[in-house]
């Protein structure tokens, strides 16, 4: 085992994971509103979750930082709250940029505090099953990111991969990594079965270790727009309850482009560290079935599943029975408004659906019929023409905000818990089995005072059932 300094091992590694991706190819599971990294896709734990958990018990690990979607924040803070984590920062970009930017602001926050911080860049939805070794590699490039290095870990493949980017190495470094010859595209079949009869290439991993100095050095250097895009957001960002707000008009200056493409491929610094770790970046529905426990016949089964001639199959089902007869090969995930029948090798194709639900207006591609809030949750259980039916949840001492609706009335039963209804200049306490109107038009709120969850139903009615018809006047949340 390669040994760090005794210098570099004092020094804290701050990892920052990067929770701003989409996750369109595992839908209908993974859904804009609610994506892959907070979904529990290989264990009982979301992406995210086992991401952060990974770096809180070695002791060169510094609290990690969190960039994710404005329109996450709320369940990402309530995951943080699950596990106890008080991160340094859970920053939130406005727009989309890639990973570059999102990395140059870490790096400028980071440095206020700490001028020599060592960063850790991690995706948010990437599989490791073997954290302890990953810990090892992490401790063993600790030297050369605090030499100016920037480090980037290197997976060996397992297969002629065609989705992933790969690196070649060069000449060896010191310690147990290699100065980076060439970054390489994705390749077609043939190139990547070459890199493979190689044995000098390894697939990119997409996961950084450098000091925040040298990185943005080379920002500056190679790609100034950018880094002058992020110091703006960051000047005119604001602290927003526990979230950093960067700002929207300076961010979406930035280009949008990955610290690959931005820095890493062009710099001499780059250095790679190989890391046999049990990674995948779990991109497709084919890859939670590579690393998902099989039975007899190769079929990877979650839910109330029942098979029978079936083989080397991922099956999925969120909540109804699922029988599959004289089957093999293929992805089948069920959700409550949605079916995924894809054969699995053609399983990043499933974007290409994605996109017709977007093109379509179908809220499909962007929510569950479970929608979370700060404040909970609400369910649709049934809508037709003029009506809609729901299921709220609100946790115990939470409110939503002081609202109301131009277009539909709403009649509220509690099923469990006590409700604290504001209802135009009247206040009411509702306990179970009793219930309240709200007049279209009526200034209302709805609070759980209590410390059970609250329950209740919701039945709208109105020619017009859109979320956006909430008009806010006051919320707990900053959302008015």
């Amino acid at each position: 085992m390669t040994r760090s300094s005794p210098a570099a091992a004092t020094r804290k590694v701050h990892p920052v994971v990067l929770s701003g991706g989409s996750g369109t190819r595992l839908w209908p599971l993974s859904r804009a509103a609610y994506p892959k990294q907070l979904l529990p896709l290989a264990s009982s734990k979301s992406m995210l979750q086992e991401t952060v958990g990974r770096f809180q018990d070695p002791a060169p690990y510094a609290a990690p930082m969190i960039i994710c979607n404005n329109d996450h924040r709320f369940i990402v803070a309530e995951q943080m709250r699950e596990m106890a984590v008080a991160p340094t920062a859970t920053v939130l970009e406005p727009v989309g940029r890639n990973t570059a930017p999102a990395a140059a602001v870490a790096a400028l926050l980071l440095t206020r505090a700490a001028p020599d911080a060592l960063i850790l860049v991690l995706p948010a939805d990437h599989v490791i099953q073997n954290p302890s070794r990953f810990h090892t590699i992490v401790a063993s490039a600790v030297d050369a990111a605090a030499g100016g290095q920037l480090v980037t870990f290197g997976m060996a493949p397992m297969s002629a991969e065609t989705g992933y980017g790969y690196i070649r190495r060069g000449a060896p470094l010191a310690g147990s990594g290699f100065r980076v010859d060439r970054f390489a595209e994705k390749p077609d079949r043939a190139t990547a079965e070459g890199y493979l009869k190689d044995g000098g290439y390894y697939w990119n991993s997409g996961m950084f270790l450098f000091s925040a100095a040298a990185y943005l050095a080379e920002l500056e250097r190679l790609q100034p727009e950018i880094l002058a895009a992020c110091r703006g957001a960051i000047d005119a960002g604001r602290t927003d309850l526990d979230f950093f707000r960067l700002d929207k008009a300076a961010f979406a200056e930035s280009p949008a482009i990955s610290i690959d493409y931005a820095v890493m491929e062009h710099t001499e610094r780059a250095v790679v560290f190989p890391a046999e770790i049990g990674w995948s970046d779990v991109g497709s529905w084919t890859a939670l079935w590579e690393i998902g426990e099989k039975d007899a016949r190769g079929n990877v089964c979650l839910g109330d599943v029942i098979t029978h001639e079936t083989r080397g199959c991922y099956i999925r089902s969120e909540r109804p029975l699922v029988a599959t007869v004289g089957v093999e090969n293929l992805v089948i995930t069920v959700t409550e408004d949605a079916v995924l029948v894809a054969d699995k090798d053609r399983a990043q194709d499933v974007k290409e659906v994605v996109e017709a639900l977007k093109r379509g207006n179908r809220s499909e591609y962007a929510t569950h019929l479970k929608v979370y809030r700060p404040w909970g949750y609400y369910e649709s259980l049934d809508a037709g023409e003029l009506f809609q039916v729901k299921h709220l949840m609100v946790k115990p001492g939470e409110k939503l905000s002081l609202q109301m609706h131009h277009h539909r009335a709403e009649h509220w039963i509690v099923v469990h818990g006590t409700a604290r209804v504001t209802r135009g200049e009247e206040q009411i306490l509702l306990s179970e089995n009793q219930s309240t109107y709200i007049p279209l038009g009526t200034l209302h709120r709805l609070e759980n005072p209590g410390k059970m969850p609250l329950h209740l139903i919701e039945v709208q009615s109105g020619t017009y059932l859109g979320e956006d018809d909430i008009v806010r006047f006051e919320d707990t949340y900053g959302r008015a």
